[in-house]
């Protein structure tokens, strides 16, 4: 043993896994040791610091600089004597004179995120801790394992891999008391495959290659097998594995673990080089296994032929994945995880998915995964959860007990400050960016990684409190810098999304100035919102304030993807949002060969206008899910055995929009188009934006996002000819989106080829006396349901008529 760092924790008055303490209630250390070990110190109001073995004392009211000798150890303890800072211990063996000395105290009272949200200052101790803590363990990390990178390397060691002329397997199972290597290779009999197992209580063995080939075939199933403590053997899928694969005429089996190691002639080569980052991701979520119009699961390689070509088309520029991560359950939608290293068999091989993401690259689309680390499968045979053999904590995946369960999902909640759990974690990141070349992630359920409580049953006001305190997650909260940290360092260009209904402060600020390192966060309000007025309210009781609100109701600085429905308002017992508007209409009465009912009418009018304006007023992003932008009917039920197993609603019907005849069409169009002006204007990316008017009466809202004013009419009857609308630079307006275009199924009432010029408000210098607080205005038609953008017209522009109207889609003149 070389050294140990002793980390003490001094009157933070936060909530922890490992320290909950007030002023002067004592103290509590952890020491760590290179091998990993902890020995655990703490104290009481009046006692002396005792150890788990016994044999530490010290007393509490320790003089300064004292050095004493702690099994065999010798710890030089100092302390600063401000309020709140932190105490660095050093520890250094006899013989050994290198020590780690590193303060921190200065970043520590200075961190960023409290200057950009000086109302965070209260709450500056429980920074001060949680960042100290993200600190201490990569220092540790880095000491014992040489980097964060390097730590996220396990699946070169953990797992099946090759070293010279054979291959070595490697399990963490410190619970087992013996263990064997099983499979097809050695007819399921583990006798000639004994493991032995190291202080650690990782279990290896080594099977040298026969003949000159790999004793385990490729593409041949394999088991961990090891006896519990009741003499029990019991069979697992390897925790590492990179393809599982089931018996599909066996109803009911569980998984096979799969030898994965092509060789190099089946192995799939990247061809195209990743893409830049773009300064505002416009998402398309996808899920692979039902992306085909057949009932029935769609492999990798027919979404990359078929479906991603749809998604370049519609001027996306990227793509979100779900469920790609192995789920032995297909109707889970893919966050019950049960071998979180290999890609789902359903759809195909691991390399038919890196072709699919190769593909899309060569399309100028990035794909991001969705990645489920908030918690695990309850699955034994086939899942993590096999692992979990009554041990405690310290040895498994999971914590024990009711923290190790989440009672509504049914699953396995991770033990994020376990060493090994870190390392498996960290790695599988690591593992999906390198090897598939995944673009960045969308943590799944960070709501549930962030508070003990989960967010069951707990609604969230914006109360700081809420967030900052003993039923904040601390050692969950460092795993998500760790593992932002991990990211930012192996592929700077990275898009990381989280998953959030709280609205956690800080979610969204870099780690360096204390926050947790996402890009962004779900704006999970907006769909609900949607939902409220759909199934609750008449279109005369919207409310235009409400909406703006909803809207824009986000973080100043910690950047949000909008989304007015994602697969989450689609799933079985809703509806989408177009089906909620039309229902049964979209059955009978889509045909353009007839005049449009008053129900399609409004319908696709209002799913023009609900998309549009949550994409434009809702955030720094914009995501959709496979289907909506069409407006997809119905919803999606994945075969069960309430539904007799079938996949009729698991699939996506694309011969409604491929359909000439149909007014899908529209819907895709103006979708396309929405896109293309993003592309155009980058407008997602300003940070300018300005709402100028919410008019209840009328039911208009009137804003700016970068240099283009964008107009929404929302009242299902009123046209306003000659409305005045404010805004930022005088000059010269043209149209450069009508959703009333003909082209988008719309009456073709606004003329294209008019221009706007604008006129002074109010006295120059004083705001108060302008039109709505802007400086200039002009005047527009306005007929109902509808939302038009305007641009301003360069000053050497010479563009007129039919160019003009051509900014976006097809010249459509009135």
């Amino acid at each position: 043993m070389q050294g140990s760092t002793l980390a003490l924790g001094f009157g933070l008055g936060v909530g922890s896994s490992d320290v909950n303490l007030s002023r002067g209630s004592g103290w509590h250390c952890h020491c760590h040791s290179k091998n990993s070990e902890r020995t655990q110190f703490s104290s009481k109001q009046d006692s002396t610091w005792q150890s788990n073995s016994s044999k530490c004392l010290l007393r509490k009211d320790l003089p300064r600089n004292l050095h004493t000798l702690l099994n065999g150890r010798v710890w030089q303890i100092s302390k600063f004597p401000a309020r709140r800072r932190i105490f660095i211990v050093h520890s250094t063996m006899k013989n050994n004179k290198s020590t780690m000395n590193r303060t921190i105290e200065d970043e520590l009272e200075n961190l960023a995120v409290l200057t950009v949200d000086p109302s965070l200052a209260s709450h500056k101790a429980h920074f001060q801790y949680r960042y100290t803590k993200y600190l201490q363990q990569k220092q540790t990390i880095e000491k014992y394992e040489g980097s964060l990178e390097d730590f996220s390397q396990g699946y070169l060691k953990f797992g099946f891999n090759r070293e010279g002329n054979k291959i070595v397997y490697r399990e963490w199972a410190p619970a087992a008391k013996e263990a064997q290597l099983i499979g097809d290779f050695n007819a399921w009999n583990g006798l000639g495959h004994r493991m032995e197992r190291d202080q650690f209580g990782v279990w290896t063995v080594y099977i040298p290659d026969k003949d000159g080939n790999p004793a385990i075939p490729h593409g041949s199933k394999v088991k961990f097998r090891m006896k519990v403590a009741n003499g029990t053997w019991i069979d697992r899928i390897p925790a590492w594995i990179r393809y599982a694969t089931v018996d599909p005429s066996n109803f009911g089996a569980a998984y096979d673990g799969v030898y994965w190691d092509p060789p190099p002639s089946k192995r799939y080569e990247f061809k195209y080089p990743r893409l830049p980052k773009p300064e505002a991701p416009r998402i398309y979520e996808a899920h692979v296994g039902m992306s085909g119009i057949e009932p029935r699961v769609t492999s990798y390689v027919e979404f990359a032929e078929n479906v991603l070509p749809r998604i370049k088309a519609n001027n996306y520029n990227t793509v979100q994945l779900m469920a790609v991560a192995e789920h032995s359950y297909y109707g889970s939608f893919g966050y019950h995880v049960t071998n979180i290293f290999a890609p789902s068999s359903r759809s195909g091989t691991p390399e038919d998915l890196k072709f699919l993401i190769d593909k899309a690259h060569s399309l100028g689309l990035r794909v991001l995964m969705d990645m489920v680390h908030s918690h695990a499968s309850n699955n034994v045979t086939d899942g993590l959860n096999g692992y979990d053999i009554g041990q405690t904590a310290e040895e498994s995946y999971f914590h024990t007990g009711e923290r190790g369960y989440h009672k509504l999902w049914d699953s396995r909640l991770f033990n994020y400050g376990n060493w090994e759990v870190q390392r498996f974690l960290l790695s599988n990141l690591r593992w999906w960016l390198e090897e598939f070349q995944f673009d960045g992630f969308r943590f799944d359920g960070v709501t549930s990684m962030l508070y003990h409580h989960h967010g069951i049953n707990v609604g969230f006001t914006g109360n700081y409190r809420e967030y900052f305190g003993k039923a904040t997650d601390v050692d969950s909260i460092v795993y998500l810098m760790l593992a932002n940290s991990l990211i930012r360092n192996i592929y700077p260009d990275a898009t990381v999304i989280a998953e959030d209904v709280s609205g956690m402060p800080t979610l969204g600020r870099p780690i360096s100035e204390g926050g947790l390192g996402f890009d962004y966060r779900l704006a999970m309000a907006i769909p609900d919102k949607w939902i409220e007025y759909l199934k609750h309210k008449l279109d005369e009781q919207w409310s235009m304030k409400e909406i703006v609100l909803t809207l824009t109701n986000r973080r100043y600085t910690e950047k949000c993807v909008a989304y007015a429905e994602s697969h989450d308002q689609s799933i079985v017992g809703d509806k989408t949002i177009a089906f909620s508007l039309m229902d049964k209409e979209m059955y009978s009465a889509m045909s353009c060969l007839q005049s449009p009912s008053p129900v399609v009418d409004r319908g696709i009018a209002l799913h023009k206008m609900i998309h549009f304006i949550t994409m434009a007023l809702g955030g720094e992003g914009y995501l959709n899910f496979m289907g909506n932008e069409f407006g997809h009917p119905e919803w999606i039920d994945f075969p069960r055995e309430g539904n007799g197993w079938s996949y009729e609603k698991c699939r996506r019907q694309w011969n409604l929009v491929d359909a000439d005849h149909l007014r899908y069409k529209f819907m895709n169009n103006f979708d396309k188009a929405m896109n293309e002006l993003d592309e155009k204007f980058h407008f997602l990316a300003s940070s300018k934006q300005i709402v100028s008017s919410a008019n209840e009466e009328e039911k208009v809202i009137v804003f700016e996002r970068g240099d283009i004013v964008f107009v929404f009419n929302f009242h299902p009857e009123s046209t306003y000819s000659g409305y005045k609308i404010g805004c930022d630079m005088p000059g010269k307006y043209r149209v450069a989106l009508d959703s009333d275009a003909l082209e988008f199924g719309g009456y073709g009432r606004v003329r294209h080829d008019v221009d706007h010029f604008t006129s002074p408000e109010g006295v120059p210098g004083k705001p108060e006396t302008n039109f709505n607080g802007r400086p200039n205005s002009f005047k527009i038609l306005m007929p109902p349901r509808t939302c038009l953008v305007y641009f301003k017209v360069p000053e050497t522009s010479h563009l007129t008529g039919d160019s003009t109207s051509s900014m976006v889609g097809k010249p459509v003149l009135a």
